[in-house]
């Protein structure tokens, strides 16, 4: 609590956020209330959310999502797709075009030689990227101008655009001018202060409080509508709530689902409801000697009463969930949910061999069911289901400890998701638009060499998520994306709990500002624009 307080404090004194000051809004600047802060600016190796979001401001990819998830320009001057040739017929070749006159904030041209940089960079053994999912499947990149790369596939591999996008594995062109010579980037001073090619440049960042974006006057698309956008670190959201309340942030990203009653009391803002491609799971490390065990996993999936949570933690304003591929994707699966049954749930644990002593705990070999459950510490909601969870698996004879960490530290690439050092966790997790799921699911990508950290390893799942992501054929890619599901459904390396409906609300100044489904909000941030007489009544 001292360490909220202390952030807020300073985020306060940063940006004038006290006395009667508090209710002046800067002229040209948006501020943006964020739960969270960056992990890492380099995109090679930023696994939070709040990386994509900031990645959206300071960096031009080759392609971007739209609101809705469909691929748009970039850098590139086109989408490549089978009708415009920029996809081979064969699927294996794409070539990409682009845009003439693109230059680095510093003034440097931005061009093919940058992107080349960066696909070396990926392969470079020194660089502990966060996963070369989709790059591993190219089998040859080259320039043959500063503005055309074309990229030779291994085989044909429906999701690969994602790559060339934000997000996930999609990384933009690195400023080769600046970082080429470095033998590694895992430390470079670029990861905290890069060099932008996006519509704005980081112009301070105190760490836990604040960020603070000014305009970069030579992006590509002109100069943004918006002088500054101040990102303000708020942690609890009670805090951020107040602070949207006294128009002291213009933009409340999550509002929390205790919360949404009391915007009506809130003048000068209006609300957007967004279905989001994030689904809150309970994930299970595979790997540990305890939950390597499948009757133990499914014990713990029937044990819990899945909707009861829901509707009593999250206020039963999301939308439960099956599986991880989004619900309005066309190649949503038909699947069950686990059923609440602790006497089954009971049955598997003693047939695991784990039986009830005295104390009420299971044993097994004389060791006890213990359990360790990690989540974000940045959301109160987090610990209240882990405290429920905790509570109803001590009726079943588990011992479930809490451990919750910041979501920086969270999901760092050292951090306890990432290299393992879990049993269970509770989190969020966050889908691109396109249903390909290999990078979560197929064996090859266990970290360190992508974000299966699940552990799971499974030749059923191998297959069907390489064949369904090797094939433009969508009707063949729904029939093996419902096999693979009901395949990881039967494993139970985790249980999907809800896909967050998100609450955004947003100060009647702002213009331009459109919740995204995927990825993240920046997806347009350029056009964000803050209209000084708009009233707050």
């Amino acid at each position: 609590m001292k360490r909220i307080v202390a952030a807020l404090f300073i985020a306060a004194l940063a940006f004038g956020f006290v006395g009667c000051a508090a209710n002046v809004p800067p002229p040209n600047t948006l501020r943006l209330g964020e739960p969270d802060e960056p992990d890492n600016l380099n995109p090679l190796f930023g696994h939070a959310a709040a990386a994509d979001l900031a990645d959206g401001m300071l960096y031009s990819y080759l392609l971007r999502y739209d609101a809705r998830g469909n691929y748009i320009p970039d850098l590139a001057t086109q989408v490549p797709t089978l009708r415009n040739g920029g996809i081979s017929r064969s699927g294996t070749r794409i070539t990409i075009h682009l845009r003439r006159g693109v230059r680095w904030a510093d003034g440097a041209p931005l061009d093919a030689r940058d992107w080349m940089f960066t696909y070396h960079a990926v392969f470079n053994s020194r660089n502990n990227v966060k996963t070369r999912y989709g790059w591993d499947d190219i089998a040859s990149a080259s320039a043959p101008t500063r503005h055309t790369i074309v990229i030779h596939l291994k085989h044909p591999m429906a999701a690969f655009l994602g790559v060339l996008a934000i997000g996930g594995s999609g990384y933009p062109p690195l400023p080769a001018h600046l970082l080429a010579k470095l033998p590694s980037l895992n430390r470079a001073s670029f990861n905290n202060a890069p060099l932008s090619s996006g519509p704005y440049i980081l112009e301070d960042w105190h760490h836990g409080a604040s960020l603070t974006f000014a305009a970069n006057p030579r992006y590509f698309r002109g100069e943004p509508k918006l002088a500054h956008v101040r990102w303000v670190v708020i942690p609890n959201a009670n805090s951020m709530l107040d602070a949207l309340r006294t128009h002291e942030i213009d933009v409340d990203p999550s509002v929390g689902e205790t919360q949404i009653p009391e915007l009506a009391s809130i003048s000068g803002i209006h609300v957007v409801h967004t279905l989001l491609a994030n689904w809150r799971h309970l994930g299970f490390n595979c790997s540990r000697p305890i939950l390597s065990d499948v009757r133990v996993r499914l014990a713990i999936a029937e044990g819990i009463d899945w909707k009861r949570l829901r509707d009593t933690i999250y206020h039963g304003v999301d939308l439960p969930a099956v599986s991880d591929i989004f619900p309005e994707s066309w190649a949503a699966p038909k699947i069950a949910p686990y059923p609440y049954d602790p006497a089954h749930a009971a049955a598997l644990l003693r047939a695991a061999g784990w039986h009830r002593t005295k104390g009420g705990i299971r044993t097994r070999d004389g060791k006890p069911l213990v359990l360790t459950i990690i989540s974000g510490s940045n959301r109160q909601s987090n610990e209240r289901a882990e405290v429920v969870m905790q509570a109803t698996l001590r009726e079943l004879g588990i011992d479930l400890r809490i451990r919750n960490y910041p979501p920086s530290f969270l999901f760092a690439q050292n951090g306890p998701i990432y290299s393992g050092d879990y049993d269970m966790e509770w989190s969020i997790d966050t889908n691109g638009p396109d249903p390909d799921n290999s990078g979560s699911w197929n064996s090859a990508f266990i970290p360190p060499n992508g974000a299966n950290t699940n552990w799971l390893r499974d030749p059923v799942v191998d297959a069907t998520s390489s064949a369904a992501a090797s094939t433009f054929n969508t009707a063949l890619r729904k029939r093996l994306y419902q096999r693979e599901e009901e395949r990881i459904h039967q494993l139970v390396p985790m249980v999907f709990v809800y896909w967050e409906r998100s609450t955004t609300a947003i100060d009647n100044r702002v213009r331009g500002y459109i919740p995204a489904s995927f990825i993240g909000d920046s997806w347009n941030a350029w056009q964000w624009e803050v209209v000084p007489s708009a009233s707050h009544s």
